[in-house]
């Protein structure tokens, strides 16, 4: 009986020796991480929302081949708030503007663009002083320029173009 005893133990004494080589292997190769470094967690980045201020004046200007985009944001903005003398509309230069974005001059305008982005149904914002020569009054003004992104007309393509 004393021999079966001894037999049993080198079975477990190799079974214990394979399976330590064949996770010794699998650590040296780097399928196992013995100590896993914690994943940083995402710590969330506040979105900024702006403040609504009928203080400034707006320029609305439609770089769309849609009339009366313009003057709709102006009634929009009236309704919400701003003074009919301090928010202007009219058509731009261009028909093809991408997206609808809001401009501001000062760092400290910033908050009123993304407030005033916000307040039309998104939009994007930059800081700019393209369009500062527009500004009709002598206080803060913020200029909307509308996109094909508002537009209800598809955009014209050279096949669409009977000049092509």
């Amino acid at each position: 009986m004393n021999g079966w005893v001894v037999l049993l133990w080198s079975f477990v004494a190799a079974l214990v020796l394979i399976i330590a080589g064949i996770f010794g292997s699998l650590v040296v190769m780097g399928r196992i991480d013995i100590f896993p470094e914690s994943a940083p967690s995402a710590v969330p980045t506040p979105q900024e929302t702006g403040v609504v201020d009928t203080a400034f004046s707006v320029m609305i200007l439609n770089a769309t081949p849609d009339e009366g985009l313009d003057e709709q944001m102006r009634d929009l903005l009236i309704n919400k708030g701003w003074a009919a003398g301090t928010v202007y509309a009219s058509d731009s230069d261009s028909t093809d503007f991408a997206t609808t974005t809001v401009y501001y001059v000062e760092d400290d305008d910033e908050l009123a663009a993304i407030g005033l982005a916000n307040l039309i149904g998104g939009a994007d914002v930059e800081q700019s002083d393209v369009y500062a020569g527009l500004n009709r009054t002598d206080g803060e003004q913020l200029t909307v320029v509308i996109g094909l992104d508002r537009s209800a007309s598809p955009p014209a393509t050279p096949a669409d173009d009977p000049a092509s």
